[in-house]
């Protein structure tokens, strides 16, 4: 008997690996049943065995659950005060010089309790799961010492048995003031071996950016990172061309996220490593940033996956689908793109590939069912959230 079928859906199944380009076909099974059985997908097709319980369809669009490879969703407070004065002409430099931007949270996240956190962290996923958000990659970076961002990521790791997170070290989102450059360098070096023995996060990332990494510092600390089994990411040229790409493709990192001002070669090499780019459609809207270059993406084959940078400063926006929304309103991704962006191409940015992104049998069953028969509509009703059901792990959200 199964656990849960789903009958008579139009189902977006993803399959056939990750997309690439604007001219994705997507295979649509209509009028189909989907199997569910121990969390997993077991039977696609028409179903006629029994089940505990019958989601009952009237080709309503089946797409697998939402996958956000970008977020730095743990933080305490928030920052409207600096989008009171982004609104009156700062740019987001100058208010980090003025003492807002990323230490502005820390400081917030430094006097937290990690129950708070907890706390605040369990809010934000539960909100993201009721929009079909059903896999998160979470970032540390507000803590900037070696105690606050282990406290980062053991609450990261404390949800995990609730949610489907995967957790980044982030220790080198900026430069805590207290302390010298080289030293503070040191320190993240000193926390990796930790952080990777402990098993307490699965990517390490590093913010590349004129007046906060730089190339040299970035490679030293994302290979330092592989070589104690963390797979590196990377925020790459986001305000300037600061040579994130070219880090990308030369140590291989599995994305390299933002890419407003990435340099013709650091593409080339991203395309040589298979590289994903990771774009933040909302955070270039909110910070009145250019939108990145997907043309030259396509035209280098380099897959793209869409994130929403969910964070208290420069994209206070927990919504994946409308992130999407942004992508091909902002960014001018086609609808497929888009879709392929928060689904399967997210998979492959996190590494979860075999499991998730698509659906198919034998991987898990993270579903979403639309409101929707048509799954343009998905990314054309904007700012409304395209969930009817979720199904995360085989379990049925309420």
């Amino acid at each position: 008997m199964m656990d849960i079928v789903i009958k008579n859906g139009n189902i977006l199944t993803l399959e056939g690996g990750i997309k690439r380009g604007g001219n994705i076909e997507f295979k649509v099974m209509r009028n189909s049943d989907i199997g569910i059985k121990n969390g997993k997908i077991v039977f696609l097709g028409k179903c006629n065995e029994n089940a505990k319980e019958i989601i009952e369809l009237n080709g309503e669009v089946v797409i697998p659950g939402f996958i956000d490879p970008h977020t730095h969703t743990l933080f305490a407070g928030n920052r409207a005060n600096e989008f009171d004065m982004k609104i009156k002409g700062k740019s987001y430099m100058e208010i980090r010089k003025e003492g807002g931007g990323i230490m502005n949270t820390v400081r917030k996240t430094r006097e937290a309790g990690k129950e708070d956190l907890k706390k605040l962290l369990r809010e934000n996923l539960k909100d993201m799961l009721l929009w079909g958000v059903t896999s998160v990659e979470i970032k540390s970076g507000y803590g900037l010492d070696r105690e606050n961002e282990i406290k980062m990521l053991e609450v990261i790791n404390d949800v995990k048995k609730e949610f489907n997170v995967y957790p980044t070290f982030l220790g080198a989102h900026d430069f805590p003031p207290e302390r010298n450059r080289e030293d503070y360098i040191q320190e993240i070096l000193g926390m990796i071996p930790e952080v990777s023995k402990r098993g307490l996060a699965k990517f390490i990332d590093v913010f590349c950016e004129e007046n906060v990494y730089t190339k040299e510092e970035a490679r030293k600390i994302l290979v330092t990172g592989r070589e104690h089994n963390l797979i590196p990411k990377i925020h790459a040229d986001e305000i300037k061309s600061s040579g994130g790409a070219e880090i990308a493709g030369e140590i291989g990192c599995i994305s390299a996220d933002h890419l407003i001002h990435p340099s013709e070669k650091g593409l080339d090499m991203m395309r040589d490593s298979g590289t994903i780019a990771v774009l933040l459609p909302f955070t270039s809207f909110f910070l009145n940033e250019k939108p990145a270059p997907v043309e030259k993406l396509r035209e280098k084959g380099i897959p793209i996956a869409i994130g929403t940078d969910f964070n208290p400063g420069s994209s206070p926006l927990k919504y994946l689908p409308i992130a999407g929304q942004f992508a091909s309103t902002y960014l001018k991704l086609s609808i497929e793109e888009t879709i392929a962006g928060m689904t399967i191409n997210a998979a492959f940015a996190l590494n979860i590939q075999e499991k998730k992104g698509s659906i198919e049998i034998g991987k898990d069953a993270d579903i979403v069912i639309t409101k929707y028969k048509d799954y343009r509509e998905i990314v054309y009703w904007f700012g409304e959230n395209p969930v009817n059901n979720v199904i995360k792990g085989g379990e049925k959200i309420e």
